[in-house]
């Protein structure tokens, strides 16, 4: 008997050693004040300036074992007031799934990740997280991944319906360039100062006669690539990314492309960046279609933080020439301050030959970690528009004053961590 009990213990022992795990529970709140006067567009005349307070509240499941990774994800997005006190129901429909994936190794270079994701890649300009949106960005989709110390490679397959239908497979959901088929292909190779990645991405959207049924699938193809190198104490960036075939949601030829290079020089606490991005339009009052769409990135991020450009708006439109430059100042121990300027410009020719600089934009951002688990961020930003901003915003007034403040806690603790065999 002592025998069969020893055995026991070390059996399950050496069974723990080899499947070792970790299950970590974490939270995600983030409360923001926001006060906007021209926010995303112009201010027009007579009107009264929002403020609310919008609320992000996350819980995050993550389990991982050699031969498995899952994840589970919900969250309650909402604005504060937006339910009634002491209504037995939520009636805003705030609550969801955020991720739900599992991902299978296979070895220890291929794996396969299935379900409700968060796809991002390189900075994020054609894949995002989207972390900035109470939200956050997500893909029903399946991948297909090799990974090596220096090599990288994904394929991604996603095929969307609304339902569980006996009949056809029209997909008509309204939403920003939401595909009823996509699949790409990115690979990645690092250095040891240096990476180069490239992205093919086919993207099909429902087509729909003139009685509203459906009619096909027509698709968006978006390639290029994003490099990192160094010229001495600079850090170079950029991307070239072409977009072609047909544009959502018109259904027309498309010829598009983006360009960006940026560089970055830190010395000691305080970090300067330089650079530009050049994002095709097309001619107002023109027939071609020359606009490109950085499609399902986390456009937040560039282009100026007030949104006039690609969140959520700008699309089939007059393009854009970004030149600008940041400074990130260390301010304390825990705390720094990004300051940044845009100087904006129509790409494509507007209406009546008008001139194509569109305003410059201001944006200060002050950030302080109050503890391991907890940030708190405030931001300031201002737009100068141009005669020419009217043009591609609806015809606004350009000269009211437009800008927008908010105040962001970012609360993100450790809840619960329990590792066996490890």
């Amino acid at each position: 008997m002592k025998k069969i009990t020893t055995t026991l213990i070390v059996l399950l022992c050496f069974s723990n050693l080899i499947l070792s795990q970790t299950v970590e529970v974490s939270a995600d709140i983030r409360p923001r004040f926001e006060y906007r006067h021209g926010y995303s567009s112009l201010f027009p005349d007579d009107a009264d300036p929002a403020a609310f307070v919008a609320q992000r509240s996350r819980l995050n499941i993550d389990y991982k074992s050699e031969l498995l990774a899952i994840m589970i994800s919900v969250q309650d997005v909402s604005t504060w007031g937006d339910t009634r006190q002491i209504l037995p129901i939520d009636g805003n429909d705030s609550f969801s799934l955020f991720q739900a994936w599992a991902e299978l190794n296979i070895n220890k270079n291929w794996s396969t990740k299935v379900g409700r994701q968060s796809i991002a890649y390189d900075n994020e300009r054609i894949f995002g997280g989207l972390d900035w949106a109470m939200q956050g960005r997500f893909h029903d989709a399946a991948l297909i991944r090799y990974h090596n110390e220096s090599f990288m490679a994904d394929a991604g397959f996603a095929f969307s319906q609304t339902s569980q239908q006996n009949e056809g497979t029209a997909y008509n959901v309204p939403g920003f360039f939401t595909y009823k088929t996509m699949q790409y292909l990115y690979a990645k190779k690092t250095l040891e100062n240096a990476s180069a990645s490239f992205l093919f991405l086919n993207t099909g959207f429902q087509k729909f006669d003139i009685n509203d049924e459906a009619d096909g699938v027509y698709y968006t193809q978006t390639a290029g690539t994003y490099f990192t190198f160094p010229i001495s104490v600079v850090n170079m960036s950029g991307s070239f990314y072409y977009q072609f075939g047909k544009a959502y949601p018109l259904n027309v030829d498309l010829n598009a492309y983006e360009f960006m290079l940026e560089g970055s020089y830190k010395p000691q606490n305080t970090l300067f960046a330089l650079g530009f991005e050049l994002l095709s339009g097309s001619d107002q009052g023109g027939t071609d279609n020359n606009s490109f769409f950085p499609l399902y990135g986390t456009n937040h991020a560039f282009n100026g933080f007030m949104d006039y450009f690609y969140v959520g708006n700008y699309t089939n439109s007059a393009g854009l020439n970004d030149v600008y430059g940041k400074v990130v100042f260390k301010t304390g121990e825990k705390s720094n301050l990004l300051t940044s300027v845009h100087y904006f410009g129509a790409n494509g020719d507007l209406a009546n030959n008008a001139d194509s600089y569109l305003g410059t934009e201001i944006d200060l951002q002050y950030t302080h970690k109050l503890m391991k688990f907890a940030t708190l961020k405030v931001g300031y930003s201002h737009m100068f528009a141009s005669e020419s901003m009217s043009l591609i915003k609806e015809g606004r007034p350009n000269d009211n004053t437009n800008n927008w403040a908010w105040a962001m806690l970012v609360i993100n603790p450790k809840l619960f961590t329990h590792s066996v065999g490890n």
